[in-house]
């Protein structure tokens, strides 16, 4: 019978895959050996792989660049980072130097794309585009970047009062966008997006608000659905709607000359996972250009906002079984030494799946698992796999240590789950360690942030 661990993953997946391959009979992530990961650093532990930051940004450039070509597409891609997927400066720094642009969501990424140009990691020609609701210091914080030199910071409006506001803030020119309101998907909880402004006032608001006003410019529509780019008949039908609202404004509005379609990449959760991202380019940019030439208007300079598609497959959290136990005839709980709650938010808030796999102990038999967290919260707990309503793991023994990873966690987790700050039942931030590669391509690792103290959590909590 085929009972190994290694049985299972080979009846189940394609397997080896780009990211994974066994060596050595340890698991093995881009070529990192992990287990000397966790021989070096111990668990629980989180890290970043650097390198797959770049690799994705330039995956997508490649994509939308020969899709412009296939469809004789004369316009810019402008691919855009978005911030709040993760604001490290380790990400930023890293994403920064693949020629991309920023995405911003609230008045601290301000303070964040400052600092970035102190630095001269961008410059007054990087695409600041400055989404979100937008109140007191954002919009202080926005006219302040404008007044600075920065050339194409594009604030997106989001509401009927944040123009006025964003004139009264500053009294240089600036350009900006309008967000669409976009309708939700039928099984969605409300039918249109809080996000934006609706389809049938976008034009009556340009008439009244920026038409008049000689200090504004509209650059740019703003696109984007909750569900991401989905190759179904619902994002389909919203992008030919934006495309309606587009034509309609650029034949009266000449400096309209760029629609952004948001992020909304997905992001591998299954070795089984299956998304033909060169097609969804091809098909977006033949779209947008078949309409467009329709309509006798010029096709507009693209703008992409990927934040989990950029950071998202760069994370990854490790973990120790620390003990099963037996809570009835059939459902086994195997211990981690540390929180679900705290380090994979979205794994209990969202019930997100992430890539699941043991690190060795491959060529043992397997068993049917529920995974446990430490809190005492009965929803401290990891059930099942995206495609399998089942977590399988090697046998657990006492005295054979198991370690488990979930990959392609790097977007959302540590703003989520507070990071650095207070954690459910007083659980203890993993360690988090970079990993890069040299000139010549070494493996090399450091610490970003040690585990969290008991000391850092009284200071917060008033005790010190």
């Amino acid at each position: 019978m085929n009972t190994k661990y290694i049985d299972l993953i080979d009846q189940t997946y394609h397997f080896p895959t780009e990211e994974f391959e066994l060596q050595n009979k340890h698991l093995q992530f881009h070529g990192i050996d992990l287990m000397k990961l966790v021989e070096e650093y111990g668990t629980p532990l989180k890290f970043s792989y650097l390198p797959k930051i770049s690799d994705n940004i330039q995956r997508a450039k490649g994509w939308f660049d020969s899709a412009f070509a296939k469809a004789d597409y004369k316009a810019t891609y402008n691919y855009c980072y978005c911030t709040k997927s993760s604001h490290f400066k380790h990400v930023l720094d890293t994403a920064l130097k693949n020629d991309i642009h920023i995405e911003t969501s609230s008045a601290f990424d301000i303070n964040i794309v400052q600092s970035l140009k102190k630095e001269g990691k961008i410059n007054d020609e990087t695409f600041v585009i400055c989404n979100g609701f937008k109140r007191d210091l954002y919009i202080q914080n926005i006219a302040s970047l404008i007044d600075s030199g920065q050339k194409n910071c594009i604030p997106v409006i989001d509401n009927y009062e944040e123009l006025s506001l964003l004139t009264e803030a500053t009294d240089s020119n600036f350009n900006v966008g309008i967000r669409i309101a976009s309708e939700e998907e039928p099984k969605f909880e409300f039918y249109t997006s809080r996000l934006g402004i609706g389809y049938k006032n976008i034009l009556t608001f340009f008439k009244n608000q920026i038409e008049p006003n000689n200090q504004v410019n509209l650059k740019m529509l703003h696109f984007f659905i909750n569900t991401g780019i989905r190759d179904n008949a619902y994002y389909w039908n919203e992008l030919h709607k934006c495309l309606k609202v587009y034509i309609q404004l650029k034949k009266i509005c000449p400096t309209l000359d760029s629609l952004n379609i948001g992020g909304g990449f997905p992001i591998k959760n299954s070795l089984a996972f299956e998304f033909d991202y060169a097609y969804m380019v091809e098909e977006i940019v033949s779209q947008i250009k078949q309409v467009c030439d329709e309509a006798g208007v010029d096709v507009p300079h693209l703008f992409t906002e990927f934040g989990s598609f950029t950071v998202g497959e760069s994370g990854g959290a490790i973990y120790k079984i620390l003990y099963q136990k037996q809570q009835n005839d059939r459902e086994k709980w195997s211990m981690i030494n540390s929180s679900f709650i705290t380090t994979l938010p979205d794994s209990w808030a969202i019930s997100k799946r992430f890539i699941m796999l043991p690190l060795n102990r491959w060529n043992d038999e397997y068993e049917r698992v529920l995974l446990g967290g430490l809190t005492c919260d009965s929803d401290d707990y990891y059930n099942s796999e995206q495609n399998i309503n089942a977590i399988y793991l090697p046998k657990y023994h006492k005295d054979k240590p198991l370690y488990v990873g979930f990959f392609n966690t790097g977007a959302y987790q540590e703003t989520i789950g507070g990071y650095g700050g207070l954690q459910h039942c007083l659980i203890p931030a993993p360690k988090h360690v970079l990993i890069d590669r040299d000139d010549d391509g070494a493996i090399t690792t450091r610490v970003f942030k040690e585990q969290q103290s008991s000391e850092q959590m009284l200071e917060i909590l008033g005790y010190q």
